[in-house]
């Protein structure tokens, strides 16, 4: 009876923080699309932040701003502009962008922050479809989408804190801790299923306010579910990835279609006169693709699709770093070069290129531009790799706080150029800041007989760690110190116990009055 009852004011108590933490973190907000009340963790303010500092390096991933084409860009972002006036958040910084990628997607992030890629560009047919997809990805970013996501959960991961500390002295926490864990990614899923059937019934309101006919985007949508069953690489990696299709989204679309005008704009000729360059250039982005593919295994190949596509389009920098990155493999070091600063001479704002560069010159011995190539890379997107060798750079000029800078910055990746990071660090840390490397900790067994339990977190093993136990007694100044040494090699991640000869009863005092601290260590080589 008293664990039941202990078990009811637990849950009490489980349910009234719960309820709380939605005062304690923000308030209630209508949200501006649907008009539905919604918690709001996330001010508006934080949204434009979030997505302002996160557009160019989104963008630099996945292939860059195509720049080849301004005047595809400025249409893009001409028909966006017609649909974030008709739109309910139209004083958002709106900003649309054309991504040189050909795996067909669209994106948004927070604040109204766009990106279309090349590779899904060509494989519309209209100006209405292109607003379908536009239309989408602004309600994502007018409607909080992607906010809101982040706001659900900060609540289940705060709410899951404080269940797994209410549970902590339950037989079956570990099973808790687990579901609470699962009820979030399902969570997490149902969102985005209604997220996405908001963005198509909104979107197809922007369309209708805009002029454009709503039946493209459920022709659209007819298109990506056939589509989905072929099972295309592009598209699964794409569309499809971030935006499921469903016959269940075709239905909706149907329906709320019928409530719309007939003979709204379509725009099937003005498109294709747009998007002419890129249909003229799609057998070069296509080789590039292969070349791409085939540069691990077979350069010489690669080479090959490389100098394919430039003559189709010598003007595209993606093409001339295939073609570079493929010499470099093929040891002709000074024709890579080149090829790489012709390709800079084309588009200097792709990271890929500058970094690339940076690592050719590097080992060509010209410390002096491949420092120049690969800040100019972190500039654009910072990069482990980039950040690593800038460290060796560093390292190599002398400049040990320069270097520890940078490798600390690559060894947050776990990546193979982050574990090797990670080495660097340690070997230039270590002996500045043992204790960040080595933790020290008291432990007694079941006899009560007194410890350190010392632990290697660092990348190398180590030898010669000197450790003080602390035992504080009657004052805060009254602590007894000894000095121990544990010679031989202590492995990466491995821990070793040092005996205080002394038992928690005869030292007389409670175990969290008993502390220790590392010294000294160093690395076995």
């Amino acid at each position: 009876m008293i664990d039941n009852k202990v078990s009811f004011l637990r849950g009490l108590c489980l349910g009234a923080v719960l309820l709380q933490l939605g005062a304690l973190l923000g308030g209630c907000a209508t949200n501006p699309v649907t008009g539905r009340s919604e918690l709001r963790l996330v001010s508006e303010q934080q949204e434009i932040q979030m997505g302002t500092a996160q557009y160019q390096p989104s963008q630099q991933s996945v292939g860059g701003p195509l720049v080849i084409d301004p005047e595809l860009t400025a249409y893009v972002r001409e028909v966006g502009a017609k649909l974030v006036k008709v739109s309910d958040r139209p004083n958002l910084p709106f900003e649309f962008s054309v991504v040189n990628d050909s795996v067909p997607n669209a994106w948004a992030l927070p604040g109204g922050k766009i990106a279309l890629n090349r590779g899904l560009l060509t494989e519309l047919n209209s100006e209405a479809e292109l607003a379908a997809v536009l239309g989408h990805e602004i309600v994502h970013a007018a409607a909080r989408h992607s906010a809101s996501a982040m706001e659900s959960q900060t609540l289940i991961l705060a709410g899951a804190a404080v269940l797994s500390a209410a549970t902590q002295d339950n037989p079956q926490h570990e099973l808790i801790s687990m579901a609470t864990q699962g009820g979030a990614a399902l969570f997490a899923m149902r969102f985005g299923r209604e997220h996405e059937l908001e963005a198509d019934r909104y979107g197809m309101a922007y369309m209708a306010r805009a002029g454009y006919d709503p039946q493209a985007a459920v022709a659209l949508q007819e298109t990506f579910v056939r589509l989905s069953g072929n099972k295309t690489t592009n598209w699964l990696e794409g569309m499809f990835a971030s935006h499921p299709p469903s016959q269940e989204r075709v239905e909706a679309n149907r329906r709320m279609v019928s409530s719309f005008p007939d003979n709204l704009y379509k725009g099937v000729e003005v498109y294709q006169r747009k998007m002419a360059l890129l249909t003229r250039t799609k057998p070069a982005y296509a080789a590039y693709d292969e070349g791409r593919k085939l540069l691990g295994k077979d350069p010489k190949q690669a080479l090959e699709r490389a100098n394919k596509a430039i003559g189709i389009e010598p003007r595209e920098a993606l093409f001339l770093g295939l073609r570079a990155d493929a010499l470099k493999k093929l040891g002709r070091p000074a024709e890579a070069e080149k090829a790489y600063t012709e390709g800079l001479s084309k588009n200097s704002g792709y990271y890929a290129l500058h970094l690339n560069r940076g690592q050719l010159r590097q080992q060509q011995g010209n410390v002096e531009g491949a420092t120049a190539d690969l800040e100019r890379a972190n500039s654009l997107l910072p990069t482990a790799e980039a950040h690593f060798m800038l460290g060796t750079a560093a390292q190599g000029a002398g400049n040990a706080g320069k270097a520890i800078e940078h490798f600390r910055f690559a060894a947050a990746s776990s990546s193979d150029v982050g574990r090797s990071a990670s080495q660097s660090l340690a070997r230039l840390e270590l002996p500045r800041n043992p204790g960040a490397y080595v933790r020290v900790e008291a432990v007694a067994d079941a006899s009560g007989n007194l410890g350190l339990r010392v632990t290697n977190q660092s990348a190398l093993a180590l030898r010669g760690i000197r450790v003080v136990a602390l035992i504080g007694r009657n004052s805060p100044g009254d602590v007894l110190r000894k000095e121990y040494r544990i010679d031989g090699p202590l492995k990466s991640r491995q821990s070793s116990i040092v005996a205080l000869g002394v038992r928690l009863a005869e030292a007389g005092v409670p175990l969290d009055r008993v502390s220790g601290q590392v010294r000294a260590a160093e690395i076995a080589e």
